[in-house]
């Protein structure tokens, strides 16, 4: 767990002023051997998010499949009142 664990300490030490107002900000990102250039908000909603969405569902799936019982509730976690 240790990739994991690196994450959330990283993501834990973020401050709002670091991301607020990056919205425009250049993100290179090397898919395929080639460099591609992404403003950061188009970045994070139609490239980072999406995967990372992709990955989880099929975790899930893959899980389903081997008999293990987890449902929605494991991934969206207690419904807020």
């Amino acid at each position: 767990m240790g990739r994991e664990r690196a994450t959330i300490d990283f993501l834990k030490g973020l401050k709002a002023g670091q991301l607020d107002g990056r919205e425009d900000q250049q993100v290179t990102i090397t898919a395929g051997g080639q460099p591609r250039n992404f403003r950061a908000q188009n970045y994070l909603y139609h490239f980072a998010m999406p995967n990372f969405y992709f990955h989880t569902t099929t975790a899930y799936n893959i899980l389903r499949s081997l008999g293990v019982e987890i449902g929605k509730r494991d991934f969206m976690g207690p419904m807020p009142s």
